[in-house]
């Protein structure tokens, strides 16, 4: 089996998209949102069948892990109560889409969250997607959108969400959304930003001490952190902190959103391949067809697949490393 652990809604029917531009309209004027629309399965259907469906077939994945569009998550826009609400509206569209198609995806729960606010809506959200069957949750480091104003990870501010998680055996992705800074692209900068941001946070703190079972993803190849892998482990004895392998990497993992081969190569050389996942985030950030290859940017499992891994290796990858760092994606599976 092949599991893509990083995969986004962002095909969503437009009605989805449109109710959104609404909500934040409303919520401007301060007057109420407007219903959700009824959105029909066949739009789901439609959506999905034309384009990650469709990808998944011609390249050869078996399951992915499904989100809403991180991008759109929009932490920084509205308030609480909109982010609740359009939270709701994203994961349920995620619920109905795992349910459209068992056995083909499984949920990951954005988080409502606003600069500034607690997390007592993010924990009651946990609580009521785990109990759908959702696998995981994508959590945003950085709710004001490019501004880093929310404390680090490592801060206590976190607890009450990271206790959840590990109560559930859940992890979380560490995935940022749209940056409202204009001095950072949100995919090319903000993403890459923030994951290597989110590495160093980890690296200076203790938090895997207080919460050893606590398990974090950090996506699109960990940002800058494989490629200056000396520098923080320079930075960890510099500082005091235990050497990486003991302090970060019994709890800390990498997806394969690496979009072309040397980059791929260069994370499996530095990162132990019981630390790396397989994910393409596919559709996402990077859509179109690499003219030096001829292949989808994003196709990332073709750069897996010429990496020179053992059998054992290549397995742990594409498929056993997420069933450990996913557990309940057995159970998902067993309902499928």
């Amino acid at each position: 089996m092949i599991i893509d652990c990083h995969g986004h809604y962002t095909t969503a029917p437009a009605a989805h998209a449109a109710w959104r531009e609404a909500q934040l309209a409303a919520w401007e004027e301060g007057v109420a949102a407007p219903a959700y629309p009824d959105i029909p399965d066949a739009d789901i259907r439609e959506t999905i069948e034309s384009n990650q469906l469709r990808l998944i077939r011609e390249r050869g994945a078996d399951l992915t892990i499904f989100s809403p569009r991180a991008s759109a998550m929009g932490h920084h826009l509205g308030d609480l109560s909109t982010s609740v609400a359009w939270t709701e509206a994203c994961n349920d569209l995620i619920a109905r889409v795992v349910g459209l198609f068992p056995g083909v995806f499984a949920g990951v729960a954005q988080l409502p969250q606003a600069p500034g606010e607690g997390l007592d809506a993010a924990v009651r959200e946990v609580e009521r997607r785990v109990a759908e069957g959702f696998v995981g949750v994508n959590l945003n480091p950085d709710p004001s959108g490019g501004r880093w104003t929310a404390p680090p990870l490592t801060d206590r501010y976190w607890y009450p969400l990271y206790e959840t998680l590990v109560a559930h055996d859940l992890p979380a992705m560490i995935h940022v959304s749209a940056s409202a800074n204009p001095a950072f692209h949100a995919t090319g900068a903000h993403y890459m930003n923030a994951d290597t941001t989110a590495f160093m946070q980890l690296l200076q703190g203790d938090l895997f001490a207080d919460l050893p079972a606590l398990r974090l993803v950090i996506p699109h190849g960990g940002g800058a952190v494989p490629y200056h892998w000396g520098r923080y482990r320079g930075l960890a004895d510099m500082l005091g902190r235990p050497a990486l392998a003991d302090h970060l990497l019994g709890n800390v993992f990498f997806d394969t959103c690496v979009y072309h081969q040397p980059g791929i190569d260069l994370l499996m050389s530095v990162i132990p391949h019981a630390n790396v996942l397989f994910g393409s985030e596919m559709v996402g950030a990077v859509r179109g067809i690499d003219p030096e290859t001829g292949h989808y940017f994003d196709d990332t499992l073709r750069y897996v697949e010429a990496a020179g891994l053992s059998d054992a290796d290549r397995e742990a990858v594409l498929s056993g490393n997420a069933m450990r760092v996913y557990p309940r994606l057995a159970a998902a599976l067993a309902r499928a």
